[in-house]
Order: C-alpha cells, then structure tokens, then sequence
C-alpha cells in the first residue's frame, strides 16, 4: 500500500510520542521552560483568568522520573504524582475557588537520570476573566491542504470543543475569515467559498447567507469587521495570489495584486463602494470598526508592482471617520503609524472593546505575517497616540493574528514560537496601563496535545459567549439560496 508524507509524518510523530522514542527530547526542543526541572507547555511564572481550564503540563526532560507536583493556594494544597501533571476539570475549579487576586505556589521535585532535582514557580491569578469561547480554523500548516480545514469553539474554561463548519458538510468547501463584532458570542460571521458558498452571518441566532458581491467590485469581499449596530460589515476586496521564494530560509509569499475596501449594509443588502479608499494607486486591506464604531482603521500602501516588487511593499495604519447613517467612510485619512518611515508593514489591527487600545502586527515587508518569523504585535494608546513594541510578548517566530476580551484585559495571538510551522493560540493580560504578562497557550486535556497535534490554529478569535452554531447548520447553509446584493447608487 502507498503511504502518503501525511501518514509518515503522523507515524514519526506518534513514535515520538511513545515512551523511550526521544518524545522528552523533542518536547523540549519544542518550546520548553527554564528552570531545574522543563516542562512542557511553559506555564511557569504566568498570569491566568480564573476561569481558565486546567493548565496540564508534562516534564519534558530525557530520564525524568517519579515526578511529585505540589500546588498551594493559601491554606488549600494539592499534589500529583507522575511525569504528565493532568487535572480533573471539578477539581482543578474547586482548587481556583476565591482564587482571584491571589498566588499560586508550585513546588516540584523528580529523579533525573537518577539524581534528585528540585524546582517551584508561581502563578498569579487574575481577577479579571477571559471570554470563554475561542473559535479558530484548523489547517495544514502549509499550502496544499488549503480545503481540508474546519471552524472550531472552544470552551476555554473546560475542554469542550465544537465544530461550527467544516470540509465534510460543505462539499470539501474551503472556510475562512470567522470574526465576532465587539467579541460577542450572538454576532458573527465566517465564509464558506465556493460555487455554493457565501458569508454567514450570525446575529442573535439569526443565520443569513450573503452575497457580498456586486458588479464593479474587484472581488467577494475577504477581511473584515462587523459595526457595533449590526447593521454594517467593512471589509476589503482583494486579488490574493501565491509566490515561492527563491531565498534561501523563506518558504513562501502571499501578497495583493490588487485591493480596495467597500460597506456592506445588511438591513439594505447593498454594497457601499467609496471610491477615495478603492484607488488603483493604493492597495487597502485589513478594515476594522473603533470601538464606538465611529471611526475605521485599515493598512494601506502604494500599489507596487507584483511579485516583482513585493518585498518593497509597506502597509501604513491609517484613520478615517465612519458615517453611522449612510455607512458611507470618510474622505480625511489620518495616519496613525507610518510603515514607510519605520520601513516595516502593518497588518492585522483590533481596536479594543473599551476604545483605550488598537493591537496589530508588524511586519518587514508585505500582507501576510504568518511565514515571516519576524512578525511582532504592536499596540497603540488611542488617547496619547504613543506606539510601542510588545518585545516582552515576542516569541522566536511569528506572533501574528490577535483579538480582544469583551473587557479588554485580554487578548489571544497566533504564534509558531518553538517549532516554525504550527501556529498555537497564545494568552496575555494587559492591565490599565497598557502592561503585559508572560503568554501562556491555550491548555488541552492532554499534556502531549501539542506534540502530537498536526493542524494550526488559525485565526482565533473571542467571544463572550458561544455562537450556538453547529455543523448541521453549516450544511443546511450550504443548501441555502445565498442573498443578493445590489451596489448602492
């Protein structure tokens, strides 16, 4: 029988995953933690929600042995026994109870190739929660199983998770783009491409099928924003194509041969087309609403030819005003950070729920972060105008797609930090003053999840509350006449 580089990956993997195959080894090489003793996922000296699921790690040292964890949180204490340190959901919330605000002490010692080896860390407990529902798109890291993908929601204070859409229902449809208005489980929306796909839209449990299309458009619209009313979407219009790099190191590009941006009016089922933000001279990506929704960012640079000159390209984050009547973007483009004069590209910006903070990514060069190792989140005070770097937040390869809490002191990033090619969802805190805490991923049931894991989180994504949605009505949608919509005069 013929065995696909898929089966022999998943066969290696699993090797690896067994006792005595090198797994401590490569866990460690993976993205392992300081300290005497290594474990895996890294959860020493992290800031959590206390609401969060149980942060199951394992020792990812060669020779490790009877390993003893000891958790202390004020008069309460508990210890597990064994190399993968794995709660019960109903203990783990019992033990957090009337935790927040305070310290979690964690002591450990376990025989290393025979020699007894110590190690505590501690983990502070936030009082502020984080939405409990995460959804994200799983697929291949890499470019050829592009339809092979599905939408998933995580329960992130326990281990449930759901499939919203995915391959099997939509008639191997590709699906993409999901993004909740103002991170609100109720209001929602994600794509279904192909001949019977369109944009599902969720709002208060009310699914619509929508053609956002309409004629003098350069495509369906792609990235986008939902307005805090409901009743309009921004988005960018975009012919996105492919490149191989001839560079040593580099994988590949994927760039804008064109893109403009353009309004949908839901309640009207029509397609505003401004036309000072869809030049040909300028290429318009990436939209999004402020908080009030009266303003809207989005990255812009000058139209350069393709792919000849797509390493010159360099996306600015600029402002305009938002007409809440007519939905219609206005005409003064403010800069809010220059990717020209820092010589850099700007992709990816969220304004923050309660209007205080803008995060996006930055880039060397071009509109797509994900095979660029260099990629590192940025945020913006919107009152001061000042921008820094999140350098604390950085990993060693690319920090890229965020989004924000219902209550803004939290915010989940894509990172392949440790292995370069599977993108995890990674956790921050960010206090009133704009200061951050060490990331930590998203906790699994298993300790060795990530190990054997082979799809990336793509695209995550909060939400207060969960959407509701399910596979079935991802197939019915499919089913479903998609709605038309008309160009606005």
């Amino acid at each position: 029988m013929k065995r696909t580089l898929k089966q022999i990956w998943l066969a290696l993997v699993l090797c690896l995953a067994l006792p005595g195959c090198g797994n401590e080894i490569f866990q460690t090489a993976v993205d392992g933690s300081e300290g005497p003793l290594v474990i895996y996922p890294d959860y020493k000296e992290v800031t959590i929600p206390a609401n969060i699921a149980p942060l199951n790690f394992r020792y990812a040292m060669a020779g490790v042995r009877q390993a003893r964890t000891t958790f202390t949180l004020g008069d309460k204490s508990v210890t597990v026994k064994g190399v993968e340190v794995e709660w019960n959901v109903k203990k783990w919330k019992s033990f957090l109870t009337g935790a927040a605000g305070h310290t979690i002490g964690v002591s450990a010692e376990a025989l290393v190739n025979g020699e007894r080896v110590s190690d505590s860390w501690s983990v502070f407990v936030s009082e502020d929660e984080v939405d409990g529902w995460l959804t994200y798109r799983l697929i291949e890291p890499s470019y050829q199983m592009w339809n092979e993908v599905s939408i998933m929601e995580r329960c992130v204070e326990n281990f449930d998770e759901t499939v919203i859409c995915d391959y099997k229902h939509t008639d191997n449809a590709c699906m993409n783009c999901h993004v909740h208005g103002q991170s609100r489980g109720d209001y929602s929306l994600y794509y279904i491409r192909g001949p019977k796909g369109g944009a599902i839209l969720n709002r208060e449990g009310q699914l619509r099928k929508l053609t956002l299309n309409a004629p003098g458009m350069l495509s369906g619209t792609v990235y986008g924003d939902l307005h805090p009313s409901g009743r309009f979407g921004v988005f960018s219009t975009n012919i996105i194509l492919p490149s191989f790099h001839t560079e040593a190191g580099k994988r590949m590009e994927v760039y804008d041969s064109a893109s403009d941006l353009t309004v949908a009016d839901f309640e009207n089922n029509v397609m505003i087309n401004v036309p000072h933000v869809a030049r040909a001279d300028k290429f318009e990506t990436f939209p999004c609403f402020s908080a009030d929704g009266e303003s809207v960012f989005y990255c812009v640079a000058d139209s350069l030819p393709t792919p000849d000159r797509v390493m010159d390209i360099r996306y600015s984050l600029v402002r305009a005003a938002f007409d809440v009547q007519d939905g219609r973007i206005g005409e003064q483009i403010d800069t809010v950070w220059s990717g020209v004069e820092h010589n850099a590209s700007v992709c990816h910006p969220k304004a923050s729920p309660d209007g205080r903070w803008l995060m996006f990514s930055v880039s060397d060069y071009g509109t797509f972060p994900l095979f660029h190792p260099e990629t590192t989140l940025y945020l913006t005070n919107l009152a001061s105008g000042e921008t820094r770097a999140l350098d604390e937040v950085k990993g060693d390869k690319s920090d890229s797609y965020h989004s924000w809490s219902s209550n803004s002191r939290w915010f989940v990033f894509a990172s392949k930090r440790g292995d370069g090619s599977y993108g995890k969802p990674y956790f921050c805190h960010l206090d009133e003053d704009g200061r951050t805490t060490k990331p930590f991923v998203l906790p699994q049931k298993s300790s060795r999840f990530y190990i054997y894991n082979l799809k990336s989180f793509n695209i995550p994504d909060l939400g207060n509350a969960s959407t509701g949605m399910t596979v079935r009505d991802a197939a019915r949608m499919v089913k479903s006449a998609s709605e038309p919509f008309a160009q606005a005069e």
